[in-house]
């Protein structure tokens, strides 16, 4: 089995899935833009060979390259891609090289979300009222005919970057001014309601892996304020009756977009009457280790189940599910340097081996963009058979673990 690898070095994800299709028995060709020698070390110690390409962006030139390079190896048998904006120039290397799986076609579905809601939209699924805008005035009449709360956000764009909750048309020509690069979005109705995620791993369309996250607060709660600690929390029981609606949305909307195999992320909202309602779904595995934290609930490894199931049809791993595992952002307050950590030890010494990953930016390390990346300045790990026990870690976490940077 011969997989091409699409950037194996970044995000820092990417090397573990590499690491992943090589555990399970595939040989492993890396296409990036990094040059080898500055690559990961887990990275370079899973790759067979590593095409360098100028610019990942330049897909004519990109796929000339892979093919050219490609040729006296003989042919693929997959094309890997787990990174939003490297999608689509997958899907045209499959095309290109007569490699199955998604399709451009399929793929625009999972990238441009007002083709992904029209096509849930058609098949009864429920989505939140929606419209597509490239101009100010589509803009205006899109909130015109949805009506106030709404979200504004990209239509091909990943997490919550460039995305506001706008309260009423004043707030409405501010926002408009910030999304004034932003080439197409999505104008939605707001939904007030509990985010969870639900994410599976697939083979030929069957769902070999699935997983429900919960979001503590809302994602775009997290992303306006710098004081939240933002967690996400991986559950350990995915058969709570109030979790059945949003499994039965995910399955649908899979279905609905005709995916295949490999990695799913949809996100959903669990209303207070106990509906369901669509988010959006990629065609990836979540970010800002939420992998990790399916790993430490079933004490497996979700990195080679996924390439089993993308190489080989089957997921030998452990899905038994032990634990509810949480992750817990941190924001230091001040800029600058980080100076000090306060609360560490103390937390360390009471929740013991609950606390399983501590990942803080160390003394004297510049203070990260808090708004460019969910990881933020750090963060820890904790798990418990008992959701609240969780809840209750992460709280503390949140609000005794203090970093402070000048």
């Amino acid at each position: 089995m011969k997989v091409l690898m699409f950037s194996p070095g970044f995000p820092a994800e990417m090397p573990r899935f590499t690491r992943g299709l090589a555990q399970a028995g595939a040989q492993v060709l890396g296409l990036g833009d990094q040059p080898e020698a500055m690559l990961p070390q887990e990275a370079k110690d899973h790759l067979s060979a590593y095409l360098r390409v100028p610019n990942l962006w330049d897909e004519d030139a990109v796929i000339r390259a892979v093919s050219d390079w490609i040729r006296p190896m003989g042919e693929l048998d997959r094309v890997e891609c787990l990174w939003e904006p490297g999608m689509m120039l997958a899907a045209r290397l499959r095309q290109a090289l007569g490699v199955p799986g998604m399709t451009p076609d399929q793929t625009v579905l999972f990238r441009d979300k007002e083709a992904m809601k029209q096509a849930l939209d058609a098949a009864g699924i429920r989505t939140p009222r929606h419209a597509s805008a490239r101009t100010a005035g589509e803009m205006r009449f899109a909130a015109e005919r949805i009506g106030y709360p709404l979200i504004i956000k990209p239509i091909a764009g990943a997490g919550s970057a460039d995305t506001y909750r706008v309260e009423d048309a004043t707030e409405l020509e501010r926002v408009l001014r910030l999304v004034r690069h932003v080439p197409e979005v999505s104008v939605e109705e707001f939904i007030d309601a509990h985010e969870f995620t639900f994410d599976t791993i697939c083979s030929g369309g069957e769902i070999l892996f699935e997983n429900i996250a919960w979001y503590r607060p809302n994602v775009l709660v997290a992303r306006s304020l710098e004081w939240v600690s933002p967690q996400t929390v991986n559950l350990r029981d995915l058969s709570t009756p109030q979790l059945e609606a949003g499994r039965q949305l995910g399955r649908k909307a899979l279905k609905a977009l005709g995916f295949e195999t490999g990695f799913t992320h949809m996100e959903w909202f669990l209303k207070e009457d106990g509906e369901a309602v669509f988010g959006e779904i990629g065609a990836r595995p979540p970010g800002a280790r939420s992998v990790d934290i399916m790993n430490y609930t079933c004490d497996t490894d979700v990195y080679v189940g996924w390439a089993e199931a993308a190489c080989f049809g089957r997921f030998s791993q452990p899905t038994h599910r032990l634990y509810n595992a949480a992750v817990i952002f941190k924001r230091a307050q001040g800029e600058g340097r980080i100076q000090r950590v306060e609360g560490l030890e103390h937390l360390l010494a009471h929740f013991g081996e609950h606390v399983v990953c501590v990942d803080l930016l160390p003394q004297g390390h510049p203070r990260r963009n808090w708004k460019q990346t969910l990881l933020s300045d750090g963060y820890l790990i904790v798990r418990h058979p008992d959701l609240q026990a969780t809840t209750e870690m992460a709280d503390r976490v949140g609000s005794e673990l203090q970093m402070y940077a000048g």
